[in-house]
């Protein structure tokens, strides 16, 4: 029995896949003499230009604004819930970011969650999230409920 093994060394292009390099500048009858393809004068025909080159012109990258400033890596990004809201609730129901992924107020359960205190709260609540507003603090305690800070 013949034992065939191929390693990377065996490796081969497809047949027909990579052609032979152009040999330019080897006479008029190779088809690509004379100016080995660039065309007659000019720029183009003489060298190269710089990456971002535009002929003179105000580059692109000179003519946008650029961004000034910079972001925080540490910064904490919430998703926003008013206590509005919070009235779709049952009274003594207790909210925890599951919940309100249940209801359909957020997406993820695993999302930074403030409570902001627009609109008015008319059940009595217990509400566990990651951070109050002074006023929403107010406005669940002054309806009879708690907060807790996850």
């Amino acid at each position: 029995m013949i034992k065939v093994t191929f390693g990377i060394n065996d490796l081969k292009p497809a047949p027909g896949s990579t052609h032979g390099r152009k040999r330019l500048g080897r006479g008029r009858s190779s088809g690509s003499g004379k100016t080995s393809g660039r065309g007659m004068k000019g720029q183009k025909a003489r060298g190269q230009t710089r990456v971002g080159f535009e002929g003179g012109q105000m580059p692109l990258q000179r003519r946008i604004p650029k961004l000034r400033g910079f972001k925080p890596r540490d910064k904490k990004y919430y998703t926003l819930i008013n206590v509005e809201l919070l009235n779709a609730f049952t009274d003594g129901e207790i909210i925890t970011p599951q919940v309100l992924q249940e209801k359909k107020l957020i997406k993820k359960p695993d999302e930074q969650i403030k409570i902001l205190g627009r609109g008015e709260l008319k059940k009595e609540l217990t509400v566990k999230a990651h951070a109050f507003s002074q006023s929403a603090r107010e406005k669940i305690e002054g309806a009879g409920g708690s907060i807790e800070v996850v």
